[in-house]
């Protein structure tokens, strides 16, 4: 991709910033080339008025097709880890950090690919609108791809998961695992990774209430 289309992301912004007015806009972005091969763009989803956050990495399959974030194989097993640890999916937002679906085929599948950095960036500034609108008092980054697009390169999420941290991007900051984490772990142990995952939810769902 070429450095000027990364900088044409801001060309496809509205010129009064509203949800809806982002929302809209992004459904025709082509700053990078993940455009063309995914079925439309993936925006977040939920109450964009609660003040908390969640961030993945990019829409897998099923997403792609529903234009909805997390409603795949990942997304229900978030959907049942939210519920166990309190959370109302509906009382979130849910987004993530590149908008569009990134595959290989394989057979008759479409392969998740792991985004590059080039396609973070040109998708950064629709995440950051969309945090600018939301203005969440609680941020959570799901997985290295958005714990290191917001908080650095540097960042370990296997180090650092379940923590709060010190950040200006909100009064509450953590980072965990992806869900789609726990559907490759080993099955013997992939309980225990869930029962972890469950756990550093309960820690978000305990300051939500306050």
């Amino acid at each position: 991709m070429a450095d000027d289309a990364v900088r044409s992301t801001f060309d496809f912004f509205p010129a009064d910033l509203s949800y809806s007015s982002l929302k809209n806009a992004a459904e025709d972005c082509r700053a990078c080339d993940l455009y063309k091969n995914a079925t439309q763009t993936v925006f977040g989803e939920g109450d964009p008025n609660s003040g908390i956050i969640f961030i993945g990495e990019v829409p897998g399959d099923e997403e792609d097709v529903q234009g909805r974030p997390f409603v795949g194989p990942a997304g229900r097993l978030l959907d049942k880890a939210l519920a166990e640890a309190g959370i109302d999916r509906k009382s979130v937002y849910l987004t993530n950090a590149v908008k569009h679906f990134k595959w290989k085929p394989q057979g008759k599948r479409r392969l998740h690919q792991k985004p590059n950095a080039a396609e973070i960036r040109a998708c950064d500034p629709w995440l950051r609108a969309e945090m600018t609108l939301i203005k969440p008092r609680i941020l959570v980054c799901l997985g290295a791809t958005a714990a290191q697009s917001l908080l650095g390169k540097t960042f370990r999420v296997t180090q650092m998961r379940g923590q709060w941290l010190d950040s200006p991007l909100a009064e509450k900051v953590m980072a965990t695992i992806h869900p789609s984490a726990i559907l490759r772990t080993p099955h013997d142990l992939r309980e225990q990774a869930y029962r972890e995952f469950v756990v550093d939810l309960t820690k978000i769902a305990s300051k939500i209430v306050l």
